[in-house]
């Protein structure tokens, strides 16, 4: 008896001692006594080999007529020093650990091989201490080609004002600002915030319990990478411990506090104050996931919201699709300050109404009469028109699948998802407004980008492995899901959307990442055509909108307006009353070669190519894709206030095919009613590439009916659904849209 009790007391002391220490580490684990913050890290001191850079050079400048050199970069991309970028790098979350911004300059020069490329983290997510680094490491980055005659890859520093508001007179969009210098001297202590959802999502302190849970959940599931969850928590930690400026005073540029910027105003008269020149460059207007269905361009066109020396390039494309074409539908529509459901049209089914149609479905198979299930339809529409950007909660335990292809852009390329046509570029350009007898019109340049979130610049050289080179991201297993997005039981009866009662765990679900997945590609690229391979080159191109887009693809092209004795280029501002001449040059991207060149270089590694490159390069052959036909579109913007928008789009213009010998395409076109009609007009081109290989290229994957109709989507999930093998690929038409020419005939 006595070895019995000695034998329990030891047992039950050895058990106390364990759940006490494992109590003791959850408990440290959950006041984060593991986390650490990230450094910028540290790139490969080495340049890309020169004969490479001479031959990247010489293979397009042949094609030039007046000499110029067109650079190639990626001006939108993120490190792990923004939010989402550190939570989707989670393993748990299909991530694969820390991508700081010295992976970026990496991946930019060995990788996709660019010419320049712009790091974009989100203010939001900033402090003092982080914005030091990324500054260190653009200068880091910049000082490897510093004793080479001609550098290889443009640095440049700038961030993300990633503005959201349910309210649609409230939302003005996300912007980019990149900066000219990076000599401290000339940047500001702390980047500027936008205020409003996204600070309250990335700064506010009662997120701190959440996150906390969250990670700590993660942690004991996912044991052996424990810290890396910790470290979040540090990175939440450290943002939430930055001091919020004093409100109602405007920005010091000295201060290391966390300043907000409501409106683009303020965001301009703020950089007003920073002595480095600054490019801002609206992004993400057509994005549906974040964007209010009503949401317009209209609001911006002012004096106050729109700074014409700043605002000047526009993104048409990135790793979230296109932002280019309008179209004349909407997700909802207003009337006596009411907000309505619109019936299906050609090409688009709101999803809204599809809303309605789950919960009739639904209805009648549980035998309800044909009336009671019309009136819940009915109800389900209003309660998803009101729901806004969460209006799918409005539908009880309801699939990504059952949405079938609803909220979408059917006709256009690569859409973004949940479409806002009138976010659109062409849209933009389309509107003039007359403020107090002074005419206001946008007048961008056109470039694109990945906004890769995981310091990978430029990733539309190859369709190789959508988990990485695409914003595609999920839960790894279906613990996780379950714990972000708890699973409801179907009803055919709609509520009403409350999130307060919904009490979602994980915030993106409030804009149904799921059917996002599929719409994450590779993304674009930006082009200039420049004087001199140098920063101030590169800028001067920005400036004088001397740039084009390509939708991923190294597509050469030039766009000029013929005059009698010189050719104009793209981005031009001219008066004119004669019937305007054109010309177009494209010729195709090099079709690529697997794997990566040999780069005989000893200070990268190959197992640095694995893991960086996953030994997919930018790798050309000498052989170049054809382009098989320009496109033309022409634009002419409102005479008056109230002009309809839907006339004045002219997609295409003109059809303009190419000679299928050879790999190029040279064509000539003119205006012969412009100058009887009398109207300024803009025109811009799309040189189209024969088909190739693209990641999600087929968005949803619907399987059709003989009408056309969609009834069934076979998604590609960011999740565990999909494998990571699959890179969901289907064939595309790359193109590269030139910047537009603006005549003025009055």
């Amino acid at each position: 008896m006595r070895l019995f009790l000695r034998i329990s007391f030891w047992a039950f002391g050895i058990i106390f001692v364990i759940v006490s220490s494992i109590g003791l580490y959850l408990v440290a684990f959950y006041f984060n006594f593991f986390g650490t913050l990230e450094t910028s890290g540290k790139n490969i001191n080495s340049i890309y080999p020169e004969n490479l850079l001479t031959e990247k050079i010489q293979s397009q400048l042949s094609y030039s007529s007046n000499n110029k050199q067109i650079l190639f970069g990626d001006t939108h991309v993120h490190s792990t020093y923004s939010s989402d970028a550190f939570l989707w790098s989670l393993p748990l979350n299909n991530g694969e650990g820390p991508h700081p911004v010295s992976d970026a300059c990496d991946y930019a020069r060995f990788c996709s091989a660019l010419d320049f490329w712009v790091i974009s983290d989100h203010a939001e997510a900033a402090t003092s201490t982080k914005w030091m680094e990324a500054k260190k490491a653009v200068r880091q980055c910049n000082a490897v080609h510093e004793k080479s005659k001609t550098p290889d890859l443009i640095t440049f520093l700038g961030f993300e004002w990633t503005q959201i508001d349910a309210d649609k007179e409230n939302h003005y969009g996300h912007k980019n600002v990149m900066f000219l210098e990076t000599a401290e001297e000339y940047l500001p202590e702390m980047p500027i915030g936008s205020g409003g959802v996204a600070t309250d999502g990335m700064r506010s302190p009662d997120n701190l319990p959440v996150v906390r849970g969250n990670m700590l959940s993660m942690a004991l599931f996912d044991f052996k990478n424990r810290n890396r969850y910790a470290d979040f928590i540090s990175f939440v930690e450290h943002i939430i411990d930055t001091e919020n400026c004093e409100q109602n005073k405007s920005y010091d540029i000295k201060s290391p506090c966390y300043f907000s910027a409501i409106t683009p105003k303020d965001l301009f008269l703020s950089l007003d104050k920073i002595k480095s020149d600054s490019i801002v460059i609206p992004h993400g207007n057509t994005w549906g996931f974040y964007t209010p269905s009503e949401s317009s361009w209209d609001k911006q066109l002012s004096q106050d919201q729109n700074d014409s020396s700043r605002q000047i390039s526009f993104e048409v494309m990135s790793g979230h699709g296109n932002s280019e074409e309008y179209r004349p539908w909407t997700a909802s529509y207003s009337k006596d300050n009411m907000q309505f459901c619109p019936e299906p049209s050609e090409n688009y089914l709101p999803s809204c109404w599809q809303a309605g149609e789950i919960i009739k479905k639904r209805c009648l198979e549980n035998n309800v009469s044909v009336a009671i299930c019309d009136q819940r339809a009915s109800l389900a529409r209003q309660m998803y028109v009101e729901g806004n950007l969460s209006g799918h909660f409005a539908v009880k335990g309801v699939t990504p699948e059952e949405w079938l292809d609803s909220g979408q852009c059917k006709d256009c390329f690569i859409p973004s998802f949940n479409y806002r046509p009138k976010g659109s570029a062409q849209y933009a350009l389309a509107l003039r407004k007359d403020i107090n007898g002074i005419e206001n019109r946008f007048k961008f340049g056109f470039i694109a980008s990945s906004d890769n979130h995981r310091s990978r610049p430029g990733t539309g050289y190859k369709p190789v492995d959508r988990m990485v080179t695409t914003e595609a991201n999920g839960p790894a297993i279906k613990f996780i899901e379950e714990r972000l997005t708890p699973q409801e039981l179907p009803s055919d009866i709609p509520r009403e959307v409350n999130l307060d009662e919904l009490q979602i765990p994980d915030p993106f679900s409030l804009w149904e990442p799921v059917r996002q997945s599929s719409f994450f590609t590779t993304g674009g690229l930006a082009a200039v055509h420049v004087d001199r391979r140098s920063r101030e080159g590169i800028w001067d191109s920005f400036k004088k909108r001397e740039t084009y887009a390509t939708s991923g693809p190294r597509i050469l092209l030039w766009f000029n307006l013929i005059e009698t004795s010189k050719a104009l280029p793209m981005g031009t501002e001219i008066v004119k009353k004669e019937n305007p001449v054109f010309e177009v040059k494209a010729f195709g991207s090099f079709k690529q070669k697997d794997g990566c060149p040999d780069y005989n270089l000893g200070s990268i590694s190959a197992q640095k190519i694995k893991t960086l490159c996953k030994n997919e390069c930018y790798n050309p052959s000498e052989v170049r894709n054809k382009i098989t036909r320009i496109e033309v579109i022409k634009i002419t913007p409102q005479d008056s206030n109230n002009e309809d928008i839907d006339k004045l789009i002219k997609d295409p213009w003109k059809i303009i095919s190419c000679p299928q010998k050879g790999e190029g395409c040279r064509v000539r076109f003119s205006d012969e009613q412009y100058s009887a009609n009398g109207r300024d007009s803009v025109y811009y081109v799309r040189a189209i590439e024969e088909p190739s290989m693209r990641i999600n290229a087929g968005n949803l994957r619907c399987d059709f009916d003989e009408f056309g109709n969609c009834n069934k989507v076979n998604l590609c999930y960011g999740n565990y659904k999909t494998s990571r093998n699959d890179n969901c690929t289907m064939m595309s038409e790359e193109r590269a849209w030139s910047s537009p020419i603006y005549l003025n005939f009055n």
